[in-house]
């Protein structure tokens, strides 16, 4: 297989290619262009961070990329390039969202995607957030009421037009919650090309998502179910192999997301066990963009692997060439395109496009789309919910370290579940969306601590000894889901990671004394946390003695005491661990 690097082009930054020879035929080989995205998490207004990215010219350069006016338009043009195209998903488009969208039960996002002419999307854990039956009438349409949320608030709900898959999501009889396959035929006669599409979500969403919700299913091995579906696509005649999957891995280089160097994570290992007549994997979750000829890390699995990041700021261009006559496969090739709108207000001020990258027109009807919902979620957004100091920030590359606004949403929850004898709280970093950034005046409004916590749990207080709370805190550093530090109030300790494990919390102090392994103690978290989310089962013991309000108004209550919010201080817990000596 050869490799071969393609330059800047017009609309793009530059992927990778994977030719293989191909005898001369009598006719033109035929190109089925398949347009990629992934985690757009309902960002329909255009995302208030730019991305960073190189240039051609090697320099740095921040660019206000995504909205759906300007994906739906990198869409239009790339469909417009092939006679034969697909656009299709890897998950998390819905949930985890912006006001504009996750008030209205996300509908205005799958509407979009409708208008952009999405087809396939393989559902991510985000898509179960709300349970199995909200995820259901999303795919059917419909206004059943089935969250605290009023459903087809501005107009009736037709659902999506594309299809969710899932073939890993299974019911105790072995059935499953969503189709795992799907066949497109492109052209007709005995020329036309058949390509099959697998779509899987992360076999970890179980611990991702409210157990409630998704009661009855499991989450099966990604490659294993894939594997056991491939056999089933070749005999419907498929001439290719989609895998479209809700997990991912992470590249050395966040800045060119159209190569893969230094790729880690549990994509690896499950292309690397995929059956070799896969030929594309699309995939998503870790909010990262690659393009990587598998190739280079496995040999024996010449895949091609892309993910288009999150929040729509790219878009994947992926071309896949058949002989018309063998209907074989004979090249495959992918590159990044930037979805570059006309710039963005940031955490940093106002961003104007980059001239190193092209600036796309906004598609009108889908602006208008846009602009109708944001109008009706504006009232609420713009509600002012009292005021901070100064930006309060989230970790944004890292979840095992303490952050200013982890800690004071832990210190919120604390507060909001003390009536109910909570003398501490735990709050997980994958909850914490968003920073704060106050107006100039120092205002926070309901629109930015929406953005924090879209989710709508509800806090509850469980007791637990002190034994169980101190494997609470080693759970941490083993998290099957990679090492996961939760932001505490009423608590402090050291860490040490080079320590075996069991013994690397250090001094855990609660309210000022020594945890007691025999005492109890009453603990504010979420329901999702409490139920073993995040991968923490450790705190699935514990026992539930109340319920409480919803985190977003713990959230609102704190801002709302008359006081300026100062971001709190980090150092509650601290990490000891020697330089170079974590495990």
């Amino acid at each position: 297989m050869k490799l071969i690097l393609t330059a800047v082009a017009a609309l793009a930054l530059a992927g990778c290619t994977m030719q293989r020879a191909a005898a001369p035929t009598a006719a033109a080989p035929v190109t089925v262009k398949v347009i990629a995205l992934n985690d757009f998490h309902g960002n329909l207004e255009v995302p208030g961070r730019p991305v960073e990215l190189t240039a051609a010219d090697g320099a740095k350069v921040k660019v206000p990329a995504g909205g759906a006016a300007y994906l739906a338009t990198a869409i239009a043009r790339l469909k417009a390039q092939s006679q034969y195209n697909v656009v299709v998903a890897a998950g998390d488009l819905t949930s985890a969202s912006p006001l504009t969208s996750s008030l209205f039960l996300d509908e205005p996002t799958v509407t979009a995607m409708n208008m952009m002419g999405l087809e396939i999307n393989a559902a991510g854990n985000h898509e179960f957030d709300r349970g199995t039956a909200e995820l259901l009438r999303l795919q059917k349409g419909g206004c059943e009421k089935l969250t605290e949320r009023q459903p087809c608030q501005l107009e009736p709900f037709k659902g999506a037009n594309y299809r969710y898959l899932a073939g890993n999501t299974v019911r105790a009889d072995g059935s499953s919650l969503l189709p795992g396959t799907t066949i497109k035929t492109f052209g007709n006669g005995a020329q036309a090309i058949r390509i099959g599409f697998i779509g899987l979500t992360t076999r970890m969403t179980a611990t991702y998502v409210d157990p409630a919700g998704i009661k009855g299913y499991s989450f099966a091995d990604e490659a294993e179910t894939a594997n056991r579906l491939v056999p089933q696509l070749k005999a419907q005649g498929a001439d290719a192999i989609v895998v479209l999957i809700h997990e991912g891995g992470y590249p050395a280089r966040t800045d060119l997301p159209g190569t893969c160097d230094g790729l880690t994570g549990p994509i690896i290992d499950i292309t690397k066990r995929l059956d070799p007549a896969v030929d594309l994997v699309v995939s998503g979750h870790t909010h990262r963009a690659y393009v990587c000829d598998f190739a280079t890390i496995d040999a024996a699995r010449p895949v091609l692997l892309t993910s288009a990041g999150n929040y729509g700021a790219f878009v994947t261009d992926i071309d896949l060439t058949f002989d018309p006559v063998t209907r074989k496969l004979t090249g495959k090739s992918a590159k990044q395109v930037v979805v570059q709108g006309d710039g963005n207000l940031s955490t940093a001020g106002p961003v104007k496009p980059a001239p190193a990258f092209p600036t796309l027109p906004a598609d009108p009807a889908m602006s208008a789309h846009v602009a109708r919902y944001a109008a009706a979620a504006g009232p609420l957004a713009r509600r002012v919910v009292g005021r901070a100091a100064g930006p309060i920030l989230r970790n944004e590359d890292s979840e095992i370290m303490e952050s200013p606004l982890g800690l004071l949403i832990a210190d919120a929850q604390l507060a909001a579940t003390r009536k109910d004898g909570a003398v501490l709280s735990l709050m997980n970093p994958g909850g914490v969306r968003a920073s704060i950034v106050p107006a100039a005046d120092g205002s926070v409004t309901f629109g930015d601590i929406y953005a924090v916590q879209p989710f709508g749990n509800n806090l509850q207080v469980r007791e637990y000894s002190g034994a169980q709370l101190r494997a609470v805190l080693e759970q941490q550093f083993t998290n099957v889901d990679g090492p996961k530090l939760l932001f505490v109030s009423g608590m402090t300790y050291s860490f040490d990671r080079s320590k075996a494990a069991g013994r690397r919390v250090i001094a855990p102090m609660v309210g000022g004394k020594p945890l007691d392994d025999a005492a109890t103690y009453r603990v504010g978290l979420s329901g999702f946390l409490g139920g073993g989310g995040d991968s923490f089962d450790t705190l699935a013991v514990g026992r539930v003695v109340a319920g409480g309000v919803l985190d977003l108004d713990a959230l609102e209550a704190w801002f709302a005491r008359g006081q300026v919010v100062q971001p709190p201080a980090l150092g509650r817990v601290k990490d000891v661990t020697p330089a170079g000596k974590a495990e």
